[in-house]
């Protein structure tokens, strides 16, 4: 769990010509979906189910999220896919696709030629290898685009479960940053986990 799913970054460069499956099946009984406006409620009634479990890591899970802002943070996830410069998801399950029970994302802020994974997983639905299937299935997507050459996931060094996610993958922890404390767990060091192309 990272704080890169809500919040779309609208920069305004494409990471790349193409663009990653609107639709990823995972392996454990979900599917990752290109979120949409017609999401927003799913979406809103997760992360308002899902507080307490989000508040520690997610400085946007402060407070419940109106509709209003579900709405505008779907329409935004919308509009950055199409500009090419994050890719925003919803994770559903394969039984219930109506259902959010997470929300991924492939966030272009961290430079040319790299996408950041970010992911958060409903408290119900922990422990079943969902953050590990979303991201592995991210990483390759990402990968397999024209132009990025590297992935990274972000995660304090508090955030045990969350760093287990790059660890089962293969990323190599590339170095620890100081950063600002956003979010009551965080210790203000900030673990960036590294997949490149040749890895």
């Amino acid at each position: 769990m990272n704080h890169t799913a809500d919040v779309p970054d609208t920069g305004p460069r494409p990471v790349s010509d193409a663009r990653p499956p609107e639709l990823l099946p995972l392996p454990v009984g979900a599917t990752l979906r290109r979120r949409r406006v017609a999401d927003a409620a799913a979406l809103n009634e997760a992360v308002r189910a899902n507080l307490d479990h989000l508040r520690p890591w997610m400085p946007w899970a402060k407070t419940a999220p109106s509709m209003e802002h579900s709405i505008e943070m779907s329409r935004a996830g919308e509009e950055v896919w199409d500009a090419g410069t994050d890719f925003m998801y919803v994770l559903a399950p394969d039984a219930e696709p109506g259902e959010v029970i997470g929300a991924f994302g492939l966030h272009g802020r961290i430079g040319p030629g790299a996408l950041e994974i970010g992911y958060w997983v409903s408290e119900q639905h922990v422990g079943r290898g969902l953050a590990t299937a979303g991201a592995r299935a991210l990483a390759e997507a990402a990968l397999a685009l024209p132009g990025v050459e590297r992935v990274e996931i972000h995660c304090d060094e508090a955030n045990t479960a969350s760093a287990a996610v790059p660890r089962k993958l293969g990323f190599r922890l590339d170095r620890v940053d100081a950063a600002l404390v956003t979010a009551p767990s965080e210790t203000g060091r900030k673990l960036i986990w590294v997949m490149d192309s040749t890895t």
